[in-house]
């Protein structure tokens, strides 16, 4: 929704809320930690190939692999206990046969909920630990902890294409029930909550999901996010009401004292 119309529409972006860009790392630990998990050169398998995938690092053909399922699982599982950097993006394209690592800089990333056996890795501990901003240990725990414990993970957008993102945990729950019954759950009660999450349509149907949204909202830049109800209008609206919050200049005013209800 927050794109330019006209010339420039799909060229300039606004980026989505809790989004970050990535500050790069160094990538010899990542070709080093290759090197011993089975990965052949160049040199050794010039012509015959077979079924291997290839395996680029920053764009750069580094040699094949022959189990490239388990080698994905183990750099995920790596990134999600902070042995390589959490802003490694693991990319395996199944249809090419190739698996593209990125550590550069100047990715944009989203954070997403883990989803591990059709449940969220993030408990009630971990939400009593961020409130009381310390663990049970007494050590310091805040955002970044979440990172580094396996809980919330950093996709970019090429790696967000081979991944299953469900929009809510609700919606988690109910694929969860539907696995384990092996019916689809009823329709959901009316309830008087407002939020965007219940009222986000999803497919339930499927039981492979792997990340989950923190909320269905962070999917919207600043500018979108503060229109109201902004699920309940047409696109053509809410693309108009963008162009007239980005023409605007946004600037707090100490002269105003009192405000008139």
């Amino acid at each position: 929704a927050e794109t330019p119309e006209g010339q420039a529409c799909g060229l300039v972006k606004n980026l989505a809320l809790m989004a970050c860009i990535s500050v790069g790392s160094l990538s010899a630990p990542v070709i080093e930690f290759l090197q011993e998990w089975g990965l052949e050169g160049l040199e050794e398998n010039a012509t015959h190939q077979g079924n291997a995938t290839k395996v680029f690092v920053n764009g750069v053909w580094m040699g094949i692999h022959r189990d490239a399922p388990n080698l994905v699982r183990t750099l995920r599982r790596l990134r999600r206990k902070d042995d390589i950097s959490p802003e490694v993006s693991v990319v395996r394209d199944i249809r090419e046969r190739e698996l593209r690592l990125y550590t550069d800089a100047g990715r944009v990333c989203r954070p997403l909920f883990i989803v591990e056996n059709h449940e969220l890795s993030l408990k009630k501990k971990h939400i009593k630990w961020i409130m009381d901003r310390q663990d049970d240990s007494g050590q310091t725990y805040g955002w970044s902890n979440l990172i580094t414990s396996g809980v919330v993970e950093l996709l970019d957008a090429e790696e967000e294409e081979t991944v299953m993102i469900c929009m809510s945990p609700q919606d988690l729950e109910d694929s969860r029930q539907q696995y384990m019954s092996g019916y689809a759950p009823g329709p959901r009660e009316p309830e008087h909550d407002v939020s965007a999450g219940p009222r986000v349509k999803n497919v339930l149907n499927s039981h492979t999901w792997t990340h989950c949204e923190i909320h269905p909202s962070m999917i919207l830049g600043i500018c979108a996010s503060i229109i109201p109800f902004p699920d309940h209008n047409q696109v053509g609206l809410i693309s108009f009401n963008l162009q007239i919050w980005f023409s605007e200049a946004l600037i707090f005013s100490l002269r105003v004292t009192h405000t008139n209800l």
